[in-house]
């Protein structure tokens, strides 16, 4: 990996990891549907815009129903699902939840791409699976009902993005990356808007919400998408999924440092596992393709 491409996979862990303390900042005073609406169509339309300022043709009209459908399962739903756990976990919970992804897009792939769950990949998914149970467990806070919940959801965000990853891999070859990254979000937005604009926002937005809007959309959706398509298409999908070995630490720090959240020794260990289980899955796809 070039030098280059290591800043980029930095910068994107770092980008991603604070999407989370805006988001728990955000959903107290806009809501869970407002704050992902206005996440995906400020960045969707600043994409959009800037396409048509450099003339990028992302034939609309020939792909729309892939960039509708990966809105919704890449953006619309997991972004609606982690804004609602945020109501109720801390920032370093909802990244530690995050990096489960890779561990389902195993699975997906092992149901339909055909990539083979090997001893390895099964033993990685077990660490995972073992290191979200831990993390549940974690303290600071109780692990009631609404707790539950709120995992349950920040997981089949996880799941989303994984699905949407395997789709994309088996169908999105003629599908531009870049073009993926704007126009997906803008109808994301489109599917979210007719929901929203039934839900009222609990209180009025002060400049503090309207710049942790901007920063959450225009950084973490809007720059962080287009470091994200740029790492796939010059390093590949398997090692632009590493920034998830990174997120988990960035997460914990910004929490701590920004909104004083404790991490708590079983946090981290937790964490480590889920790492150490991913790399475990990822390192075997590598290896097999580098045998073949």
């Amino acid at each position: 990996m070039r030098s280059s491409d290591l800043a980029r996979l930095v910068a994107l862990a770092i980008i991603w990891s604070l999407s989370f303390v805006f988001q728990r900042v955000l959903v107290p005073a806009l809501g869970p549907m407002w704050t992902a609406t206005l996440r995906v169509l400020i960045a969707g339309a600043a994409l959009v815009a800037w396409f048509a300022v450099t003339g990028l043709n992302a034939e609309v009209r020939r792909h729309w129903r892939a960039y509708l459908f990966v809105g919704a399962l890449n953006s619309a739903l997991p972004f609606v699902l982690f804004a609602f756990a945020a109501q109720y976990l801390p920032a370093s919970y909802l990244v530690i939840m995050n990096a489960a992804a890779p561990l389902f897009a195993a699975v997906a792939a092992a149901a339909w791409l055909g990539d083979r769950l090997t001893p390895r990949k099964l033993a990685g998914l077990a660490l995972g699976a073992a290191g979200v149970t831990i993390v549940s467990r974690a303290g600071p806070i109780e692990p009631d009902t609404t707790f539950v919940v709120a995992v349950a959801a920040s997981l089949v965000a996880a799941l989303c993005y994984a699905l949407a990853g395997v789709w994309l891999k088996r169908h999105g070859a003629q599908l531009k990356p870049v073009a993926i990254a704007g126009w997906s979000q803008l109808f994301a937005a489109f599917v979210l808007l007719p929901v929203a604009s039934t839900s009222t926002i609990p209180v009025a937005p002060t400049l503090a919400t309207v710049a942790n809007m901007l920063a959450l959309a225009l950084l973490c959706s809007g720059v962080a998408y287009l470091l994200y398509y740029r790492l796939i298409a010059d390093v590949g999908p398997t090692k632009a999924m590493t920034v998830t070995f990174l997120m988990p630490a960035f997460g914990m720090a910004w929490g701590a440092l920004f909104l004083g959240e404790q991490v708590t020794p079983a946090m981290v260990a937790g964490a480590a596992m889920i790492v150490a289980g991913t790399a475990a899955v990822l390192q075997q796809g590598a290896m097999r393709r580098a045998a073949g």
